[in-house]
């Protein structure tokens, strides 16, 4: 865990002769960490004020932990005081938020967001914020799970007074939520001096600086509770024996004190997330220590909002395979790394500074680190990104470079598209990803394929049936338009409006939206596949990825045509950028990427899919695969969200 250490005095004197500012940056470069010039200026706006408060409350002894990254996330607290409580002697800590603001109101009368002068957009309640960190800290530290008293938080808002923040004053204070201003700065000095004795915080700062960190008890006795009463999930044939065999080598890890592998393969709709979840919320229920990882940005912001929908807590616990590159060795019992097809060489970005991609480790031997019992779950055909490399001979090869047990579980059953394996084998062979060459599609009575003749006949057909009622009964279907990365991608337009750079002909939408917020209607790009209000924009396979829905809508763009009774490549007509160079993607990467980018666009539907090719001899090429389907009703399988199968009509 990193942060810049100093006791208060010394915080006051770096302040005094103005390297404060520079001695921070010092030391996040050293963790190859960028500054920036608005994090300068803050540091010497505030932090001197904050020094000055803790002297002149007799506490220059104190430790003041600056920067502190919380761990396994990039996010960082301005300060952690450490200290020693002055009733019990005991080790005490405060999570300090200082705030620069000198006039902020409740946001559209919300209690937990603020609008702050010369700011754009909302902000979080400070209040709100400080008692997060706490709450993650409480979740993830092992020394603060093992105090009976809890973490202390407080918001400083230095240069307001209570006026110009009432708003913010009337939501109720709690331990790890206090608000004080500048007007208040003779009740923040009784209260930090309520909190310290006037004594040195350094063993309490080493503590707290080399704590364990892994979910604690109390976190993993809330998500089991939250997971079973939100979960209902059914486990079927080879998802239960998969499941079996992982709490199975995590007892036989455990009791021989031996890390072991498991990796869990299976095609799209095999279950491979249900299983995941059903682990996640069994050991949580064991007390072992557990989290999820994924590699997919959508695919965790929506486990984040529905699986762990109203509690942070339970968000806490779902990751990206990028967390763990400061993680100790077996921190955690058990690392769910979902979708692990998306594993990459390293973990650094082009934002890395290059001293710290220069040490990097290979991102599977830091997950395989983290956990004594790593479990891969991964579709081979899925990597559709140059850079992943998550397959099962990749993981085997590595765990037995390192000496390490591995096991395999092989997911052949299907629970999307309608539960017919017939139709994945034929995509798989359409694409050529499996040998066999095309063949036609004459229907199976589980799963709707049809063909449009035009985009506007596409999105008319699946139009029809977004939100509509089944035959049973049952709730609103869902439908997406996808399509391959054949157009350029442009940012919103100034007035908040969506370009519709897919054009074909006279039809034109946009693509879904780049970013995680909203833009008018439009969700963020991670809640493209599950809110309604995705229907109209068309998803990329980095969006649909991971997600099912009910009709899908698919667009073969000029990067996929069918020439000589095959379908053939062409990477030049894709706008992916990375494609771009052949040097980093050959010819032959590139070729198996866009045709398992189809693949996965092909098999979301749980119902149908319709297909529409932009190119004329790839139409009346898919013409003679598939014949002409009525509207009849069709028996389909379905996990129905939980896991199980459910035969309907």
């Amino acid at each position: 865990m990193s942060a810049f250490r100093t006791s208060a005095a010394s915080l006051l004197r770096l302040a005094t002769d103005r390297t404060l500012s520079d001695r921070i940056a010092d030391h996040l470069w050293s963790l190859r960490h960028g500054v920036s010039p608005a994090e300068r200026r803050s540091w010497a706006n505030s932090l001197p004020v904050l020094a000055q408060d803790l002297t002149d409350a007799g506490l220059g002894q104190i430790e003041v932990l600056v920067e502190y990254q919380l761990p396994l996330t990039s996010r960082r607290i301005d300060a952690v005081l450490a200290g020693v409580d002055p009733r019990t002697g005991e080790d005490s800590y405060l999570v300090v938020e200082l705030k620069q603001w000198s006039y902020a109101t409740a946001y559209e009368d919300s209690d937990t967001l603020v609008a702050v002068e010369h700011a754009r957009g909302p902000r979080l309640h400070p209040g709100v914020q400080v008692a997060d960190y706490c709450q993650y800290l409480t979740d993830f530290l092992g020394i603060l799970g093992r105090q009976q008293h809890p973490l202390h938080g407080a918001a400083y808002l230095h240069n307001a007074v209570d006026r110009d923040i009432a708003d913010l004053l009337e939501r109720p204070p709690t331990a790890q939520s206090r608000l004080f201003t500048k007007q208040r700065r003779g009740q923040w000095l009784e209260y930090l001096q309520s909190r310290f004795a006037p004594k040195s915080g350094a063993a309490a700062a080493d503590r707290f600086l080399t704590s364990t960190v892994r979910p604690s008890r109390h976190l993993l006795r809330y998500a089991a509770q939250e997971l079973k009463e939100r979960s209902q999930f059914t486990l079927l044939d080879e998802q239960r024996v998969a499941y079996e065999l992982v709490l199975h080598t995590v007892e036989r890890a455990r009791a021989a004190s031996r890390k072991r592998v498991v990796v869990v393969a299976g095609g799209p709709g095999s279950g491979k997330s249900v299983i995941a979840l059903s682990v996640l919320g069994e050991m949580a229920r064991q007390g072992r220590t557990v989290l999820h990882a994924t590699g997919s940005r959508s695919f965790t912001q929506t486990l984040r909002r529905y699986a762990g929908r109203g509690s942070t807590r339970l968000q806490g616990m779902f990751k990206y395979f990028n967390s763990f590159m400061d993680a100790d060795a077996n921190d955690i019992e058990v690392l769910l790394c979902d979708e692990a097809h998306r594993i990459r060489e390293t973990s650094v970005n082009r934002y890395t500074p290059k001293a710290r991609r220069d040490v990097a480790r290979l991102q599977l031997d830091e997950l395989i680190s983290t956990a004594r019992v790593p479990v891969f779950l991964l579709d081979e055909h899925q990597v559709v990104k140059p850079g992943e490399l998550g397959n099962v001979d990749v993981i085997s090869a590595h765990a037995e470079k390192l000496g390490l047990e591995i096991e395999v579980v092989s997911l052949h059953d299907q629970f999307r598209c309608g539960g017919s394996e017939a139709y994945e084998e034929w995509v798989l062979k359409l694409l050529g990803i499996e040998d066999g060459g095309p063949s036609v599609w004459a229907g199976d009575g589980r799963f709707d394929l049809r063909l449009a003749d035009s985009p506007e006949e596409l999105e008319l057909f699946l139009r029809a049936r977004q939100g509509q009622v089944g035959n049973a009964g049952e709730s609103g279907q869902t439908a997406r338009m996808s399509a391959g990365y054949c157009w350029p991608w442009s940012d919103p337009r100034s007035d908040g409006t969506l370009v519709p750079d897919v054009v074909i002909g006279e039809w034109a939408r946009p693509w879904n939206v780049k970013s995680d917020r909203s833009v008018g209607d439009a969700p963020g790009s991670a809640f493209w596949a599950t809110d309604p209000n995705g229907f109209g924009q068309v998803g990329c396979v980095y969006t649909a990825q991971g997600f099912e829905y009910d009709w899908s809508g698919v667009i073969i763009g000029p990067d996929l045509l069918a020439r000589d009774g095959r379908l053939i490549t062409r990477r030049d007509e894709s706008k992916d950028p990375a494609f771009r160079s052949r040097k980093t993607v050959s010819d032959e990467e590139a070729d198996r990427l866009i045709r398992n980018t189809y693949k996965v666009l092909l098999t979301r539907g749980m119902r149908g899919t319709i297909i529409y090719s932009t190119d004329p001899e790839t139409r009346e090429f898919l013409a003679g695969l598939v014949k002409p389907v009525r509207d009849v009703e069709v028996t389909y399988e379905s996990t129905d969200n939980s896991g199980g199968s459910v035969s309907r009509r």
